[in-house]
């Protein structure tokens, strides 16, 4: 990606700022879950903040599933299912829940594997899993998605492998994968945001402050089904070395002992043509046409939030600015206060360092964990998605969505953490002239459900999604599902086959058919 273009996306075309970005940095890496929140905040409290033009923030909310993307991302509509009854007492296309784990997705190949076809075996197991109170419960489900590849040619073929689930960084469920019994090593690649962005209100006043996670089935057969999607989680990701102006605060004092939200406010002009700013650990933005002043409460040692204050500014460089101290972040004229200070560090860099900066100092607060030297998701992949964020929905893609306009950096990182997407498992496989080869990968699945407290008549059931050739270049010629463990559900919707109580619990799938679905409830002891 040139840093002109990027220039150019905001009006920042002075050919001085301008230079080329040649350096390409692969996505591929070699090889948790927000913590479940109590279910009726959950319904409530988002990851992020809007900033209001007084100096203060209002949290925003990341939108609920099922509540429709409305937007940006150009999802097709949510699946809503039907109100006639199916198949074992469920709506007859399955429940459409408020939080959606996504479907068991088929493997593919990146080359046209001629001369190869493909039989599929899925397997739920529905054993109680052990949980950190000791408790045997069942909840999500031990899946085994089973391959054999078959070669009819007279000559060896070798393929490379892509194996598509739904995830974050943040609950990362990884599956183990095998070839002939062996453990494979695959590399991860993990794909963008997948969902898109509605509107805080409605429709009468259309914004893009709320995030929309993909709701349905049909919303991931819009995501994967042109490989668009595939093609870039495989690709390179953005490389920002473009020159940016970094003001550090640091060595703060404040009477906090008479004022203890003292805050420190730096105020600019600008040309908002010639003049982008992105901050971080920045808590508010008073913004009228040229006029900016930016705001952090003085940091006190007990407030989680970033010591490292810093304006990163693209193009056009700020110029003078003035500092004033605030008894708090409204920052309200009459409320200015004496014995707040800071030291300003100014310094010339490249936005690929700055975010370097940011990105380690967000994951030493909120990453830790999830993101290791060791992988799966390492810093290079993390710091990655997080500039594809940037510049796919933020100030640096041209149409920036409302939840990103003012540049805060702290929102962007924490939320590349949590944001769906869909990752790949990338190895290779092969299969000799006139053989096969057996392709395995297991993993524990999340359940799609209803949140706790919701008042749905949903509420305790669990939902699994299957789709059959979805994204997929196999040519496949047989696919069966199967059940383990299920005296320990009660099936209350599918369109599978299954009759437990009938003793079938293995059926053949039509191939015909895009999706399956399963819903149940766990028996109680």
């Amino acid at each position: 990606m040139r840093a002109e273009r990027l220039f150019q996306a905001l009006g920042l075309v002075d050919p001085a700022l301008v230079e080329e970005a040649l350096a390409v940095r692969r996505r591929a890496v070699s090889w948790r879950r927000w913590g479940t929140l109590a279910a009726c905040l959950v319904l409530a409290v988002g990851l992020g903040f809007g900033w209001r033009a007084t100096g203060g923030f209002d949290g925003y909310g990341t939108g609920m599933s099922g509540g429709g993307n409305a937007g940006a991302s150009g999802d097709a509509p949510a699946d809503s299912g039907s109100a006639g009854s199916g198949e074992s007492g469920g709506v007859e296309d399955g429940i459409t829940f408020l939080s959606y784990a996504g479907p068991v997705l088929p493997l593919t190949t990146e080359e046209t594997a001629a001369g190869l076809t493909a039989e599929r075996t899925v397997t739920w197991d529905f054993a109680p899993g052990a949980y950190p109170d000791g408790e045997p419960r069942q909840w999500g489900a031990e899946v085994t998605d089973a391959y054999v590849l078959r070669n009819f040619t007279e000559e060896e073929i070798t393929v490379t492998a892509l194996y598509p689930f739904a995830g974050k960084f943040s609950e990362l469920a990884l599956p183990v994968v095998t070839v002939d019994g062996a453990a494979a090593e695959p590399s991860l690649h993990a794909g963008p945001y997948s969902g898109g962005f509605q509107s805080t209100i409605g429709a009468e006043t259309p914004d893009t402050m709320n995030l929309a996670d993909l709701d349905s089935w049909t919303e991931f057969k819009a995501l994967l089904e042109s490989g668009a999607y595939q093609e870039q989680a495989l690709g390179a990701y953005p490389v920002l070395d473009i020159p940016v102006t970094v003001y550090e605060l640091s060595d703060f004092e404040a009477p906090r002992e008479t004022y203890p939200a003292a805050t420190q406010a730096v105020s600019f002009s600008v040309d908002p043509e010639r003049t982008a700013v992105l901050t971080y650990g920045i808590n508010g933005l008073e913004q009228d046409g040229t006029f900016r002043r930016y705001s952090c409460f003085v940091p006190d040692g007990k407030r989680n939030e970033p010591d490292q204050k810093l304006l990163i500014v693209l193009g056009e460089d700020i110029g003078d600015y003035v500092l004033q101290g605030y008894q708090d972040g409204g920052c309200e004229r009459g409320e200015e206060i004496g014995g707040v200070s800071c030291t300003v560090t100014r310094r010339e860099t490249t936005l690929d360092a700055a975010l370097d900066q940011v990105c380690a100092d967000s994951l030493r607060r909120y990453g830790e964990g999830w993101v290791t030297e060791e992988g799966p998701v390492n810093f290079g992949m993390y710091r990655g998605a997080a500039a594809e964020l940037l510049t796919r929905y933020g100030p640096l893609s041209g149409a920036s969505m409302d939840r990103y306009a003012d540049g805060r950096l702290d929102d962007m990182l924490m939320e590349t953490l949590g944001q769906g997407r869909v990752l790949y498992l990338r190895f290779p496989v092969t299969v000799p002239a006139g053989g096969s080869a057996e392709v395995k990968c297991a993993f524990w699945k999340a359940p799609s459900y209803d949140f706790g407290c919701s008042g749905s008549e949903n509420e305790g059931l669990q939902g699994y999604d299957l789709v059959a050739r979805l994204g997929s270049s196999l040519n496949f010629t047989r696919q069966s599902a199967a059940l383990v463990n299920a005296e320990n559900v009660q099936i209350t919707g599918h369109n599978f086959g299954f009759e437990p109580d009938g003793g079938v619990t293995s059926v053949e799938l039509d191939l015909e058919q895009e999706r399956y679905y399963l819903e149940i409830r766990p028996v109680e002891e």
